[in-house]
């Protein structure tokens, strides 16, 4: 017996299980069964087990002694040559560029140490896949001097793709707390995490889509604003753009610092004004409720910012918050008062002096 696959013009052949014999000179057939309507893999295995092979379950043949996570690290390694991310750390391959690659996509499924990066990109295919297996935490280390070293090359290749004249680039400062009593940069400042403990503060540069392209690490006691000039040589002098606008809160871009980006020229800025500043334009009218009747925008002028574009926005949410929180504000001074009065009440035998009762209430008012 066999399998026979029979030719049809117009359609899907025919498969057929057939008998062949010899009486004399002629080889006459016949046709046991049609196995048109089988499976591929049904027919094949019948087609084999004919021609006298021992079929054997896979499920015998091999046995699972581990298996690995793959598809996350063959999304992150993927996105990761698509944006072209591979090219810009190193245009020729290396493994110190394989160990950077490898430490980013760690970086991304488990946030650790160095030492537990080691460990940890064992778990999944990670390690496999980039040949790092072998790296220790030395090594990584090592490669982040690598990274330090190149970081302006990089830095410039990013900044050719990301920015250009008359762009919006977008840029802030943050901070992180340090454990160690070792580092240079860490130095007692603005510590946003409250934990009491000496900081390191870092700038980082991104486009108008927010894609980071550059970053630079500063001493924990330096001001936000200060951070603005290095910012504005970086732009110029390493990307080589003639005319960029700078983004920053009220915080970063301070008026002193204006006064400089004026003087370096080429440099447009957005950023807020301080609530002293807003309430001197209201009170000199340039500001009025009125202006908001028809839309929540409204673009004013004022001789305190010549040939600066002063753009107000009112925000209901923010008024109805702002207005719940001084009524509050207005009923615990009101009950805390209140408190005042009654100890003043009390006091009958040796009561409060004028200047005692004004100190008080100077205590709540404030």
């Amino acid at each position: 017996m066999h399998v026979e696959w029979v030719p049809n013009r117009n359609s899907r052949p025919t498969i057929l299980l057939r008998e062949t014999w010899r009486e004399g000179k002629k080889v006459k057939k016949r046709t046991l069964a049609n196995l048109t309507d089988w499976p591929h893999e049904k027919i094949e295995a019948l087609r084999r087990v004919l021609k006298g092979e021992t079929l054997i379950s896979p499920d015998k043949t091999f046995t699972i002694e581990q298996s690995l996570p793959h598809g996350h690290v063959e999304a992150i390694l993927g996105t990761i040559k698509n944006i072209g991310l591979n090219k810009i750390i190193s245009s020729k391959p290396k493994r110190v560029a394989d160990l950077v690659i490898a430490m980013i996509a760690e970086r991304l499924i488990h946030p650790s140490s160095k030492l537990a990066t080691t460990r940890l990109w064992h778990t999944t295919t990670l390690a496999e896949e980039l040949s790092v297996s072998d790296a220790d935490e030395n090594e990584l280390y090592d490669a982040l001097d690598w990274l330090l070293s190149n970081q302006n090359r990089i830095e410039k290749k990013l900044a050719d793709k990301h920015l250009k004249d008359g762009c919006l680039v977008l840029y802030d400062v943050t901070s992180s707390y340090y454990e160690g009593n070792n580092c240079p940069l860490a130095q007692f400042g603005h510590d946003r995490d409250k934990k009491g403990k000496k900081i390191i503060v870092y700038g980082v540069l991104t486009d108008s889509e927010g894609c980071p392209v550059a970053v630079t690490v500063y001493p924990g006691n330096t001001g936000d604003p200060t951070t603005v000039t290095d910012q504005i040589e970086k732009l110029k002098k390493r990307f080589g753009l003639n005319h960029i606008v700078l983004v920053g809160d009220r915080g970063m871009i301070t008026t002193t610092q204006i006064e400089k980006i004026k003087d370096v020229g080429g440099i447009g800025w957005i950023t807020a004004l301080r609530s002293s500043s807003i309430r001197e334009l209201v009170e000199q009218r340039h500001i009025q409720m009125s202006l908001f009747d028809v839309s929540d925008f409204a673009e004013i002028s004022s001789p305190d910012y010549p040939g600066e574009r002063l753009v107000a926005c009112y925000n209901p949410i923010l008024a109805d918050h702002r207005r719940k929180k001084r009524n509050e504000l207005l009923e615990a001074t009101e009950k805390k008062l209140n408190q005042i009065v009654n100890t003043v009440a009390r006091r009958k035998r040796t009561p409060l002096s004028k200047a005692e009762i004004g100190k008080k209430v100077g205590a709540v008012i404030n």
